[in-house]
């Protein structure tokens, strides 16, 4: 089972886009693959090594990390980015529409 998710796009990241994703250290992410908690493969790009883990993995070490209610967070937080967004998107047009 787990030699399929290693293949599948999007059940496999490298540990870099684990710490930008989750928010974790890679010390924690070291020590969770020490601990055997997190599987693992090193791959290497332009000659550079890296941590490739499973994604069911991480989500499953972060829920035990920093709880359950951590991805509402996530969730509420990205939400809040992209109304932001949106918002000084349309100030900028509302600007631009002024000047004109």
């Amino acid at each position: 089972m787990t030699q399929a998710l290693w293949s599948q796009k999007g059940e496999s990241f490298s540990h870099n886009n684990a710490c930008k994703e989750f928010g974790l250290e890679v010390d924690e992410i070291i020590e969770a693959i020490k601990a055997g908690k997190i599987q693992y493969k090193v791959n290497y790009v332009h000659g550079n090594p890296y941590y490739k883990l499973l994604r069911k993995e991480v989500i499953s070490f972060v829920k035990e990390l920093r709880g359950e209610n951590y991805f509402k967070k996530l969730e509420i937080e990205f939400k809040i980015k992209t109304i932001n967004k949106v918002i000084n998107s349309c100030k900028r047009k509302i600007k631009a529409n002024e000047k004109e």
